[in-house]
């Protein structure tokens, strides 16, 4: 794998209505570095954002869709989501704040 930093790690949050109602719940969702794995994305997320104290992270893998444009058939980019929790006596994160 190559060297991934923590700063790498997190590419951009996910704004969606689940994940908008999710973050009553301190549950946050952002897409990751595919080959990013769950202790990666702990440690980005509590440099990332001071204060804050992960109680989970669970993750999932989405393959590309198939696009076609005329005859020629191809993929789309796979992507890697990840679903952080929060604990209870954690900070909120600010980027969700203004949503």
């Amino acid at each position: 794998m190559a060297n991934v930093q923590y700063y790498d790690v997190i590419l951009k949050p996910v704004v969606t209505e689940k994940s908008m109602a999710a973050m009553a719940e301190k549950k946050y969702t952002f897409l990751v570095h595919p080959e990013a794995n769950k202790t990666m994305i702990k440690e980005a997320v509590e440099k990332m954002f001071e204060g804050t104290k992960v109680a989970s992270v669970n993750t999932m893998n989405c393959e590309g869709k198939n696009k076609r444009r005329g005859m020629v058939t191809g993929k789309t980019a796979k992507t890697k989501k990840a679903i952080v929790t929060l604990t209870a006596d954690s900070k909120d994160i600010e980027i969700f704040a203004g949503l």
